[in-house]
């Protein structure tokens, strides 16, 4: 039996092998399982509308379940390479003809799109999990290293005291803020476009609450067009994806830095490093530079799904379905990929106390702590306090004092010189320019101190418990959506 009466060729040999068998083999991997899902909540509302009985039902809902990937095969001849027309096929070559109004009213589009939001809600609950994986690695990690001090960077040079602990919850910060955001985001795009048809809506009267409801979303999409056209919701997901690849990048250049022989920080285990061929003495850590590299892939591939869309008719397209949107699947791919690199590379690491601390008292890092203690303590005001201990690291450089040698003469000097009188320098000196001190010098909340870091690890680890849930309760409305479906389903053929 044909599937159209519109054309009378098959599709062609380079059109098959270069787009259509490549889709085929896509969707029978990625999307068949969602497609059988619709199918059976087809099914589910034929028997609704009176339109087919138990037997009929219970029949065709025996044939789909027979529907595996092996099973299944992209035919120019036979279902023009389409899976819509193999599911279709397979239905119709089984030992019981469908009954007679089986798919009527029924359209790809609406079936199409409902399938591949589908698949997109489950990867990026995956990609939640994976997140929250990340998340826990990194304030466990943090956990280790609050007390420890070491350089904080600005511009490339060493700024003030901060500690490996303090930066780690940075990044598991931005992870829940991700988290948060991709909450957000799947709550906006889990509406059911299915029941809207080709553009305009469906001739019989569907129930398409009772649909989305047994297909897991949340809501159904009000508007017709809009549930085939719209591919918004591709560019939201994909935008949330590619915000934290490229704030994942970032923390992936800082770890890259400190794990180098310059710095000296960061240390991996042997399973995560790499050698050269050449140099016997090197130690390399690759795995940073293929997150960083695939960070890229994630960003790019949320500008391709942007560009694939852009000028398109808006109505339901190839182009913008398939040609764009395919670049989800890869984009999850890739953002999976670096989550679980990122999380062996968090578990792995261990910091150098001993460098950390080497490198904090060569650097004259206490230089904004003295001048808050010239004004503070000393009543010299701020913007000559600031000069005062420029000018006191300046000379103490030149001279090639280290921060751990208070040259108390110099700073009454250039203080005097200012026309301030000031006992006690070397205490301040000393106060201003302690490692130790210099990390617990901030006193302000979700500052680099101890106690406030501890403090955000408590809350962080609060939220990610929250954020656990909130995202499992998202997954158990699609699983109970699931075996509510096969109850119904089943009670058909019991009927039978």
């Amino acid at each position: 039996m044909a599937v159209t009466g519109r054309i009378d060729g098959v599709p062609s040999d380079i059109w098959h092998e270069e787009v259509l068998a490549p889709q085929f083999a896509y969707e029978v991997e990625h999307l068949l399982g969602h497609y059988l899902a619709i199918e059976k909540v087809l099914l589910l509302e034929y028997v609704r509308m009176g339109l087919v009985d138990a037997a009929g039902a219970a029949g065709i809902g025996a044939r789909l379940d027979s529907l595996t990937p092996d099973v299944v095969r992209a035919d120019p001849k036979e279902n023009m390479s389409d899976i819509s027309f193999a599911v279709e096929r397979h239905v119709l070559s089984g030992p019981v003809p469908p009954f007679h109004a089986w798919h009527v009213d029924r359209s790809r589009n609406d079936l199409q799109v409902c399938a591949q939001l589908m698949c997109a809600r489950e990867n990026l609950t995956a990609v939640a999990a994976d997140l929250l994986s990340l998340g826990r690695a990194a304030t466990s990690l943090a956990a280790r290293y609050v007390d420890v001090p070491m350089p904080g960077y600005t511009h490339a040079q060493a700024a003030q005291i901060i500690s490996p602990g303090f930066h780690l919850t940075a990044l598991a910060a931005e992870t829940t803020a991700t988290l948060r955001g991709m909450l957000h985001t799947y709550d906006e795009v889990d509406t059911c476009p299915l029941g809207s048809g080709t553009m305009a809506g469906q001739e019989l009267a569907w129930d398409r609450v009772r649909m989305a409801e047994l297909l897991g979303f949340s809501r159904v999409q009000p508007h017709a067009l809009v549930a085939v056209a719209s591919r918004g919701w591709t560019m939201a997901i994909s935008g949330d994806l590619a915000r934290y690849a490229v704030t994942l990048s970032r923390f992936a250049t800082d770890l890259m830095a400190w794990g180098g022989s310059g710095f000296g920080f960061l240390e991996l285990p042997d399973e995560l490093s790499g050698i050269s061929a050449a140099m016997p003495q090197k130690r390399n850590f690759p795995v940073l530079e293929r997150i960083r590299g695939r960070c890229a892939h994630v960003a790019g591939c949320a500008a391709d799904i942007a560009a694939g869309q852009r000028n398109t008719a808006y109505t339901n397209t190839v182009e913008v379905s398939k040609e764009a949107g395919g670049h989800l699947r890869t984009q999850f791919d890739a953002m999976r990929s670096v989550l679980r690199l990122t999380r062996a590379v968090i578990a792995g690491a261990a910091f150098s106390a001993d460098r950390m601390r080497e490198a904090c008292a060569g650097e004259y890092l206490g230089g904004f702590t003295l001048a808050n203690q010239l004004t503070l303590e000393c009543g010299i005001p701020w913007r000559t306090a600031q000069v005062i201990s420029g000018r006191y690291i300046k000379r103490a450089l030149e001279k090639g004092v280290r921060p751990a040698e208070p040259d108390g003469s110099l700073l009454a000097t250039l203080c005097a010189d200012s026309g301030y009188e000031v006992a006690r320098t070397e205490a301040l000196l000393v106060a201003a320019f302690d490692v130790d001190e210099g990390l617990r010098a901030k006193r302000s909340a979700g500052s680099a101190h101890p106690d406030e870091v501890r403090a955000m690890l408590a809350d962080q680890d609060g939220e990610f418990a929250k954020l656990t849930e909130e995202w499992s309760r998202r997954e158990r409305r699609s699983a109970d959506a699931a075996r509510q479906r096969d109850d119904l389903l089943t009670a058909a053929e019991r009927r039978s």
